[in-house]
């Protein structure tokens, strides 16, 4: 059941309540469940009839019949694009690539074995200092800037620690997902694979009040800069019941040599009462719209890569799943498949989320700040009754 909450902010409500009138009404949702805290133009998620759209486009639309980089413009700008407008942003896009020489220097002092979402939290921060956000004035650029940047900063690092190389990040591609390619093989991808990882991005772009994005616009109504905000995100995008679930997910489909191996184990693993990862949602109860769309791309990446095991196992656990827990793969499920197919290495996986999440963190940022209010709940204590202190002689 959905409960709303009217305070702006949540000033005055106690975050297992929401308000009856002018009662307070104690309910157990713990974690926010079903708590409506606050208002968005953005995204409709899990709503009956209505599918997930970002500013009223069907995210299938969105997948199949749009880039990335106009996905990215309708949620920063909040129209799409037209031809010219979107050819200037991939332009501003592809010159907000580079990396100043600092950062680059960080970059190489980073451990090798430190996981990739480490690196763009700390990079973000660290390029908050050597490009101050200074007035809100500024903060479409910043958000350009950090949508460029982010490929760069994980491909550099990993290129210098895991090949020895200081790649140079400027491609040429002004196709976002191409782009991306290019730096993580060093060549020029096939169009099968820059337009499944475009879809993904699309897919992984916004996602209304999800925690990372929650996480940002709590940080940015205390009306900090914007790196602030978004390096939260990312922290936040970095626990894996949030973001690395597609991680674990891949983790599992390569420990199974066959779909039967696959189906024996998993139903051991059931047995154990062992959680899933990838399958079920916070949100949606019957499906996840965009696992359908993603799974079409393992399914033919598969195909392209001769694959008998990987998609076969996939599809196994995806049958298991659903016939003995009634759970239905979400988006990181067969996400994980294609990021394998497309040479991806598993700790990257989160990275990618975050490559097309900045897109909708920074929608959130702005549509705070647009009409702030402090977001500041209130807790339902349950610790001790008032208690007299004791001196430490008589304790």
């Amino acid at each position: 059941m959905i409960r709303r909450v009217t305070e702006r902010g949540l000033f005055g409500v106690n975050t297992l309540s929401s308000y009856k009138g002018k009662e307070m009404e104690k309910i157990s949702q713990a974690g926010l469940a079903g708590i409506i805290a606050g208002s968005t133009t953005l995204s409709t998620v899990g709503q009956a009839g209505v599918g997930l759209t970002y500013r009223g486009y069907s995210i299938e639309d969105l997948a199949s019949r749009a880039s990335f980089e106009e996905t990215a413009a309708l949620l920063l700008q909040g129209e799409l694009p037209t031809a010219t407008a979107l050819a200037e942003f991939r332009q501003r896009l592809l010159e907000q690539r580079f990396l100043p020489a600092a950062l680059k220097l960080m970059l190489e002092q980073i451990p090798a074995q430190t996981h990739p979402m480490d690196v763009l939290r700390t990079a973000c921060s660290l390029l908050g200092c050597l490009e101050p956000e200074e007035t809100f004035a500024r903060q479409h650029l910043v958000a350009e800037r950090l949508l460029a940047v982010f490929p760069s900063i994980l491909m550099y690092w990993h290129h210098f620690h895991h090949s020895g190389r200081r790649i140079d990040v400027e491609t040429g591609e002004q196709d976002f997902a191409a782009h991306v390619l290019h730096l993580l093989h060093g060549h020029p991808a096939p169009p099968n694979a820059v337009r499944a990882l475009d879809a993904s991005l699309t897919l992984y772009a916004e996602h209304e009040f999800n925690a990372s994005t929650f996480v940002a616009r709590v940080a940015a109504s205390t009306l900090t800069d914007f790196y602030s905000a978004v390096t939260a995100a990312i922290g936040t995008l970095r626990g894996p019941l949030h973001g690395g679930a597609n991680e674990q997910a891949m983790e599992l489909i390569e420990r199974f040599q066959t779909p039967a191996e696959a189906e024996t184990e998993l139903l051991q693993m059931l047995a154990r009462k062992e959680k899933v990862m990838g399958f079920g949602h916070r949100v949606y109860k019957t499906n996840d719209p965009r696992s359908e769309v993603i799974q079409k791309f393992a399914r033919s990446l598969s195909s392209d890569a001769q694959d008998d095991r990987l998609y076969p196992v996939s599809e196994r656990i995806d049958t298991v799943m659903r016939r003995e827990k009634k759970l239905f793969p979400n988006l990181d499920f067969y996400s994980a498949s294609v990021y394998h197919f497309l040479g991806f290495p598993t700790p990257m996986f989160t990275p990618l989320f975050v490559f097309a999440r900045i897109a909708g963190w920074s929608a959130h940022i702005f549509e705070q700040r647009e009409n702030n209010r402090l977001i500041r709940p209130e807790a339902d204590y349950v610790g001790p009754a008032p208690r007299e202190f004791v001196t430490i002689d008589q304790r």
